[in-house]
């Protein structure tokens, strides 16, 4: 008698385990979370039973079978007489089709809705009439295969002048000469600021790549490996001590700055000048531009084997302009040169990817097209032309992006730096910047 009393009382408690029927209760002072709930109100004994009874049904006599029917209809029987069961988590297999045929309704209607929205949004966003600010650049070289200008995360844009280099702040227009070269046939050729943009890498018409600290404006080291003039680098994304150059040698080299012997990996698989390189975002993927009007995708874990992923043939002119698409990290927009026509841009010296719209921007030398010295802003992934930027004077050399991903500057033949911006927030009517029509210091290179 005794041991049935303890089982009735233990079976009563709130907290126990089938698995613990003779033992203690166990007293738990949590309240549950979303993976274990709080079980307190289940009666797991009296579930296990019914599941796992074998016996008869009981049935009271003091009830009749139509006083069950009548009960059964009135639980399994909605006011309308269909039938009902308050159990069944989906409901039978027709209402289910049913449910599931609405849930895509009222998806496709709420993707009908953000379609909408967005395309209203980028209705009222215009484009700048003009400029935001034109300085002059004198004895900036107008050169193709070049890349001279590189605007770091520091919002300090460093451009390549001649001889000498420069770096220009934008938050208050100060110019500062960061180094100038002794001999006439030895100028930079390539600039790359870091990713924590505190080392500033310069390749030389001789060959040379150093490296610069742009806080100090001391030289730190010199990298060996190439043979010819140094004509583009790019730092790795996720590996700040990678830094890649490309030569007119026709080399692909990887330098470990953190060692004395800096070469890693050298590649030769351009048949030409290598003018354009760029990491992923990631800093996995390598695209390689040349003067042989190929590109290359190498995988960052198999460059010392010298096999590329993927290899493009459809440029028909150098593929300089190289850019990895911000919110998309498999998606590559190359562009090609003058005779270059296979993605219907022309003559690309430069592309940008918008990190605020889906949107590319692309800079256009000479062109037979209509499209020459013109920025033009394209709709990805449609690729349709969603406006223009006319450069008016010269062709365009290059194109930078600043920090914050709102404006583009760009470098032309006539020995200007023009801001644009392009990629600024929606605005209705004729938005002016606030900078529009200011000049820098005049005493300066850079004016």
């Amino acid at each position: 008698m005794d041991h049935q009393r303890r089982l009735s009382r233990l079976l009563e408690t709130d907290w126990y385990s089938p698995r613990r029927l003779l033992g203690s209760p166990t007293d738990f002072d949590f309240q549950g979370d979303r993976f274990i709930p709080n079980r307190s109100l289940m009666n797991l004994d009296q579930a296990h039973g019914l599941l796992t009874n074998t016996t008869k049904e009981f049935r009271n006599p003091n009830f009749n079978d139509a006083y069950r029917q009548k009960v059964a209809e009135n639980l399994n029987l909605d006011s309308e007489g269909k039938p009902f069961r308050m159990l069944v988590f989906r409901g039978s297999p027709k209402s289910r089709r049913k449910s599931y045929r609405l849930i895509d309704e009222l998806r496709r209607e709420d993707a009908e809705a953000l379609r909408n929205s967005t395309e209203q949004i980028q209705c009222r966003r215009l484009l700048p009439k003009k400029e935001a600010r034109i300085l002059d650049a004198p004895n900036l070289r107008n050169d193709y295969y070049s890349n001279m200008m590189d605007w770091g995360r520091n919002n300090i844009l460093a451009i390549a002048l001649g001889l000498e280099l420069y770096l220009w702040k934008q938050e208050n227009g100060e110019v500062q000469k960061l180094l100038k070269v002794s001999g006439e046939d030895d100028f930079p050729t390539s600039i790359s600021w870091s990713q924590d943009a505190k080392t500033l890498a310069v390749g030389y018409m001789a060959s040379k790549l150093q490296l610069w600290d742009a806080e100090t404006s001391k030289l730190i080291r010199n990298l060996e490996g190439h043979d010819k003039r140094v004509a583009t680098a790019s730092w790795n994304h996720w590996n700040g001590h990678i830094l890649t150059s490309g030569s007119q040698d026709k080399s692909i080299i990887n330098h470990d700055i953190r060692v004395s012997n800096n070469v890693t990996s050298r590649i030769n698989a351009h048949t030409a000048e290598v003018c354009g390189l760029k990491w992923s975002n990631e800093g996995n993927l390598l695209a390689s531009g040349g003067d042989d009007n190929l590109v290359h995708v190498w995988d960052h874990s198999k460059m010392s084997s010298s096999k590329c992923l993927h290899r493009f043939r459809d440029h028909r002119a150098a593929v300089k302009a190289l850019a990895w698409c911000p919110y998309q990290f498999n998606v590559l927009a190359s562009g090609g040169g003058t005779q270059d026509g296979c993605i219907k841009i022309w003559n690309i010296c430069g592309l940008e990817w918008n990190r605020h719209h889906k949107e590319l921007l692309s800079g256009h030398g000479f062109s037979s097209s209509g499209d020459g010295q013109k920025l033009c802003l394209w709709k990805y992934p449609h690729m349709t032309k969603w406006g223009e930027l006319q450069h008016q004077t010269s062709r365009i050399l290059e194109l930078s992006q600043s920090p914050d991903g709102l404006t583009v500057v760009s470098a032309a033949a006539d020995e200007t730096l023009r801001f644009w911006e392009a990629f600024g927030p929606s605005g209705g009517g004729d938005f002016v910047s606030h900078l529009d029509g200011l000049l820098s210091l005049k005493v300066s290179p850079i004016r």
